[in-house]
């Protein structure tokens, strides 16, 4: 899955990673997407799970990668 590949899911969710407060785990921000209806708790831990596979997320933060996708979707959504 190259960067212009990811889905708007995936970009929404590297971006939730991105504005995740230093206190918060991945975990809680999962759980914050699931909140909002953007996808179930099944469908979260798959996106999550592609996310590191891809190399997108790296522990508990973005990757480089991860992280310039989700400023690109940052200004995407700004527009």
């Amino acid at each position: 899955m190259g960067g212009g590949e990811l889905d708007i899911v995936h970009r929404v969710t590297l971006l939730g990673v991105l504005k995740k407060q230093p206190d918060e785990t991945l975990d809680e921000v999962r759980e914050m997407l699931v909140e909002t209806g953007m996808y179930d708790r099944a469908e979260a831990t798959k996106v999550f799970q592609t996310l590191r596979d891809g190399g997108y997320i790296a522990g508990e933060a973005l990757s480089l990668t991860g992280l310039h996708i989700a400023k690109k979707a940052e200004q995407e959504f700004k527009q």
